[in-house]
């Protein structure tokens, strides 16, 4: 039965065109082609990815932290209280009202009480300045290292100033070392990404976080196996070009480096616009779903690519959104902050004198993420 479903799924004609077979795509004559079973080291190196990325926060990301000066914003935490404690993980992290009064009877405490326990016991949850520097520090390298290697492989490649040729003899087109690299390496990274999502700084498109991890993985996958190369490392090149700018504008913030976040982040917000919104809709997406046609029918494979791209492009969309939203807020001179995150509460001005001060200050972060606005008095 196994034999059977795999005999089906790879079957040729749902993933190459009419009259060709996986055999038109074995290697010869010193021509190598790109193989599915080429994909498998990558999930090891996926954990090689996290060990790396380990080590990486330990000795680079936290010494460059302590050197720009990060600095963490002083919690209040809630005190021990097993009744209050046992609702925060089984029931929920936001009682109701009629759940407050109920916990009030249980525990002792006055409502006041029992919603500053909670309003505490949330930003406990809540990651680190100096964890969410880290997790930037991390993809800002390697998306910088890969948008750079990536330009090197394709840059020299007759394909990237004429997108006709991205098909010319498709499939029967070899692949070179360094295509091959770039492949294994962008997935893998991609795989990491997926594994760690779990611990990493959770925002609200979480979900849609999630969501890109999956499609890009089988895009990319798909790409390699059907031997989309020529495309694959066109959408990743575009990808990486302006990620790197979002990972070092939230450095910057971090470090409070107000003006050079928020220089960058106008910068990130042209570049994402134009790459994602002009250049992925109307170039690649164009070459991807026109020029096909003109060498074969359409074919499974052809139409499993496209839904795939249409995925990324909804999500650009959705991301794209915030970003506009943010510069319109920044240009007209309100205080911005990262539309995906969660705020940072701050406690109530009765009973916490100890937060009083920086009450009305905190409520600027947003899950303490902000992109263009940030409380530290330090400027560069």
């Amino acid at each position: 039965m196994l034999q059977t479903l795999y005999d089906h799924f790879w079957w040729d004609r749902l993933w190459l065109p009419v009259n060709l077979t996986w055999a038109d795509l074995e290697d010869k004559d010193g021509r190598v082609y790109a193989k599915a079973s080429d994909l498998y080291i990558t999930l090891p190196l996926a954990l090689v990815f996290l060990i790396i990325r380990y080590f990486f926060e330990l000795y680079v990301a936290t010494p460059l932290a302590a050197l720009l000066n990060v600095k963490e914003k002083t919690r209040l935490r809630a005190p021990p209280n097993a009744t209050l404690e046992h609702f925060y993980l089984t029931s929920g992290k936001q009682p109701k009202q009629v759940e407050v009064e109920l916990l009030s009877r249980q525990s002792g405490l006055s409502s006041r009480q029992i919603e500053r326990w909670f309003r505490r016991r949330r930003n406990q949850d809540r990651p680190s300045l100096l964890k969410k520097f880290r997790e930037a520090s991390w993809r800002f390298t390697f998306y910088l290292i890969a948008f750079v290697a990536g330009m090197a492989v394709i840059v020299d490649k007759p394909w990237f100033y004429d997108l006709r040729k991205v098909w010319e003899g498709y499939p029967i087109q070899s692949i070179v070392p360094s295509q091959y690299w770039y492949y294994i390496i962008e997935l893998s990274f991609y795989w990491s990404l997926l594994f760690s999502i779990a611990s990493d700084v959770k925002r609200k498109d979480f979900k849609e976080q999630i969501i890109h991890h999956v499609a890009t993985i089988i895009l990319l996958s798909f790409s390699w196996f059907a031997n989309y190369v020529r495309a694959g490392t066109l959408i990743m090149a575009l990808h990486d070009s302006s990620d790197y700018l979002l990972e070092s504008a939230k450095m910057f913030n971090y470090a409070g480096w107000k003006n050079t976040c928020n220089n960058i982040f106008i910068v990130f917000a042209l570049v994402f616009i134009v790459t994602r919104l002009v250049i992925m809709p109307f170039w690649i997406l164009h070459c991807t779903l026109i020029y096909p046609l003109e060498l074969y029918p359409a074919f499974f494979g052809y139409y499993f690519f496209n839904v795939m791209m249409a995925v990324l492009q909804m999500l650009h969309i959705f991301w794209a959104y915030f970003i506009l939203r943010m510069a319109h807020k920044f240009i007209t001179g309100k205080l911005v902050e990262d539309e995906r995150s969660d705020r940072e509460e701050t406690e109530s001005s009765e009973g916490e004198e100890a937060a009083a001060g920086a009450g009305a200050k905190s409520r600027l972060l947003a899950n303490g993420h902000p992109i263009l606005n940030n409380n530290h008095p330090k400027k560069d």
